[in-house]
């Protein structure tokens, strides 16, 4: 749809996918709640639970208060997020945050107040980190957890659903799904958001609309933020080979790629080698990061998937 001029109330659903994080829900879901008294608007407040035993049923209905809970079993993060487009039903806004974030006071009405302004099919916002355990001084060397910040209203060609409105008559009238190829690799919202802009739609940025994203220990070692960076590159080869319908398109999308990708780890490791030299972190941390980004997508070009999300058996 688009925006309406007018201030009518809308029906809005803000989804949160969860997988065996009690206490991050525990802390997300007053959040949520609060953040109805900020808008006009009908807010529904959906829980998807991605675990297959189900362990966050009893927490949601003990808290109460309107939330709403629903099963996704089914493995894979992407499906958990087509269940979330389903349970929007008929609602005008569909709004995704991760169970480990946080929103700022008036996230939400900020988010419907930028398209409401700007008519887009998707608004998109910031995440910025706060830590368990403060990341090592290579790590803030690297920049591995620093994120794009743009004015409002900028216009962007992908992104991630951990902060993400959605026009949903527009997304229903694109036909527009998660692609469950991505479930268990992540890139399935790198894909959709793809999809969306080469499909006719837009996104556009809400610079005040933040979510801060809670970092726990295990994600601030070396060996995660360089596994992420791989699996970013790797991600990026695939969902673009995805999108090309043709032989000859993804010859030609692989054969780019591929050199992007082989730059990225030459130039990589002259930094690498540079920081080594001159003993500057920031060039060592920097060098690397660009080794395993243009790893990703090497690997990618020649097959290789990697699986984020898949779990012990």
């Amino acid at each position: 749809m688009t925006a309406p001029t007018s201030d009518a109330p809308l029906r809005v659903v803000v989804a949160a996918l969860t997988y065996r994080r009690p206490d991050d829900l525990a802390e997300l879901l007053p959040a949520l709640v609060a953040q109805r008294a900020t808008v006009p608007d009908s807010v529904d407040i959906l829980i998807v639970d991605n675990d297959p035993d189900a362990g966050a049923r009893e927490q949601v209905a003990a808290f109460g208060r309107g939330v709403r809970y629903v099963h996704a079993p089914e493995p894979g993060i992407a499906s958990a997020r087509n269940v979330a487009l389903d349970e929007a039903g008929d609602a005008d806004l569909l709004v995704f945050i991760d169970d480990d974030e946080r929103p700022v006071a008036r996230w939400l009405s900020r988010l419907v107040d930028a398209w409401r302004r700007h008519g887009a099919t998707a608004v998109v916002g910031p995440v910025i980190s706060s830590f368990e355990v403060e990341p090592g001084a290579w790590i803030r060397a690297g920049g591995f957890f620093s994120r794009r910040r743009l004015p409002t209203g900028s216009p962007v060609a992908v992104a991630a659903t951990n902060n993400l409105l959605l026009d949903l008559d527009s997304i229903r009238r694109m036909g527009l799904r998660f692609d469950l190829r991505f479930g268990l690799t992540g890139g399935s919202d790198t894909m959709f958001s793809r999809e969306l802009v080469v499909g006719g739609g837009s996104i556009v940025w809400c610079d005040e609309a933040i979510v801060t994203d809670v970092v726990p220990a295990s994600r601030s070692t070396r060996d995660w933020v360089l596994r992420r960076q791989f699996r970013s590159g790797n991600s990026w080869m695939h969902t673009s080979l995805a999108l090309e319908p043709t032989p000859a398109g993804r010859a030609r999308t692989r054969v780019l790629l591929s050199a992007a990708g082989a730059a990225r780890v030459v130039a990589g490791a002259a930094l690498l080698a540079a920081g080594s030299v001159t003993r500057s972190l920031r060039w060592r941390a920097r060098g690397t990061k660009a080794v395993a980004r243009g790893s990703g997508l090497l690997a990618g070009a020649f097959g290789s998937v990697y699986a984020e999300y898949r779990r012990a058996a």
